[in-house]
């Protein structure tokens, strides 16, 4: 039996196809392994969206080759984002790859890893409830992807001219998916998308989005729906009042990007600061308790001290839940890439700082809300510093870029991990909430 060993680079999108990876190789009786040196083929699906994902990829590439270098007759498989924008280039840096493929022909792997020839999609690779995937996430939650590509156009983003236009997934297919997962005990379900809230649109749905989550909140035994990646002009009032259901949790991610009208203009953004805030309010007073998150970016050409200050007087005003930011990286083949790259590395990694440091003392504001509040809360396992100590979630926190809850109880892990428990929260930090169960 052929062992393999799979790195998923990126986000949570890349990491559904390489779960399809895994499920054909599964079905295929391949062997999965974590580590590089004890598989007998490396496959690393890679993120080429900006130059710190590019640098990652080429370290684990590069841990790859001393591994096959060790030992030997190994492969190693590079596929995804990178591979699909810069394959000629990645080659010639990495001869000691075996086989390059992008990302369009991930159901393909097997035939790869075989070297045999197969037909070559023309588009990106979608899949279907019907495609065989294993999860890799932890047993209470699992992403569903319901599109791939993106019509929009933003002037910095290289996503369009690498997965190409937006194609939904019929609501059929995946609502069928989600059936599965909730019969296998998957507690939450976490929508994803270059753009959730355009879902449905390339198969002429008005408010697919919503569509979709009707037909899904009639899933028995489905307990949470997470909706990741809205597009702020997208957020109708449509979506906020389905949004006032039990089951959807009261959370939106919804990337920013920058507040200065001089600066979202350039990015081919349409909503600036004063018209963000509009929404925020729209959206607070529409959902009960909602958290919500952002995406910003700092650095951006023609972003001088004025324009930062706006960005920073704006994230005081907004008091955003949770709130990621990169720092501004060209990227060939965008509409803003002409612009150049004029603010230095320096100021654009001070500028970040500064934003994270305004957005924990917020963040620490904003979680005493929760503290001697009694909550759902999603069990997710043990601490592995403290085996005595729960790790978990509540709606108000996303898997893997949120905080999380701490949680002390008395009864045995193995009875309510993976389950939805009520926690009563007793302390918070900055990120974090800390809590106990009763009984």
């Amino acid at each position: 039996m052929k062992k393999v060993a799979l790195v998923s680079l990126g986000c949570a999108k890349n990491l559904v196809d390489s779960e399809v990876m895994l499920g054909i190789l599964k079905k295929k009786e391949y062997e999965m392994v974590p580590e590089m040196d004890k598989a007998d083929i490396i496959i690393i699906n890679t993120c080429g969206f900006i130059c710190p994902a590019r640098q990652e990829t080429h370290h684990v590439i590069k841990q790859a080759v001393i591994v096959k270098n060790k030992f030997k007759n190994k492969k190693i498989i590079v596929s995804g984002c990178y591979v699909q924008k810069s394959h000629k280039s990645l080659q010639k840096t990495f001869p000691e790859v075996d086989a390059w493929t992008g990302v369009r022909d991930f159901d393909k792997i097997g035939q790869i890893i075989a070297g045999q020839s197969y037909h070559r999609a023309t588009n990106t690779f979608l899949y279907n409830h019907s495609s065989p995937r294993l999860i890799s996430t932890p047993p209470s939650w699992a992403y569903v992807k319901i599109s791939e590509g993106c019509s929009k156009s933003c002037t910095f983003c290289s996503i369009p001219f690498i997965k190409g236009p937006y194609r939904s997934r019929p609501i059929a297919s995946v609502s069928e998916e989600v059936k599965g997962l909730v019969s296998q005990g998957i507690q939450e379900i976490s929508l994803i998308s270059q753009d959730t809230t355009y879902y449905g649109r390339d198969l002429r749905m008005k408010e697919g989005l919503v569509l979709l989550l009707e037909e899904l909140l009639g899933i028995r035994n489905l307990r949470w729906l997470r909706i990741l990646y809205s597009h702020p002009e997208e957020i109708s009032p449509s979506l906020l009042n389905i949004m006032q259901e039990e089951k959807i949790c009261s959370y939106l991610d919804i990337p920013l990007q920058h507040s200065h009208p001089l600066i979202t203009k350039r990015m081919g953004r349409g909503l600036d600061g004063a018209k963000s805030l509009e929404l925020l309010a729209r959206i607070r007073e529409a959902v009960q308790d909602i958290a919500i998150r952002t995406s910003l970016v700092v650095g951006f050409p023609g972003e001088g001290e004025q324009e930062f200050s706006h960005l920073m007087d704006f994230i005081s005003r907004a008091r955003f839940d949770h709130l990621g930011v990169f720092a501004y990286s060209p990227e060939e083949g965008t509409k803003c890439f002409e612009l150049g790259d004029p603010v230095e590395e320096k100021i654009k990694e001070k500028r970040k700082k500064a934003v994270m440091a305004a957005q924990a003392e917020i963040s620490y504001k904003n979680n005493r809300k929760y503290v001697g509040r009694s909550l759902d809360v999603i069990i997710e396992g043990t601490l592995k510093q403290d085996p005595s100590l729960l790790v978990g979630r509540g709606q108000f926190q996303a898997p893997e870029v949120d905080g999380i809850v701490f949680i002390s109880s008395a009864l045995k892990s193995t009875e309510i991990v993976n389950t939805i428990q009520k926690v009563e929260i007793t302390d918070r930090d900055r990120y974090d909430l800390y809590g106990k169960i009763n009984g």
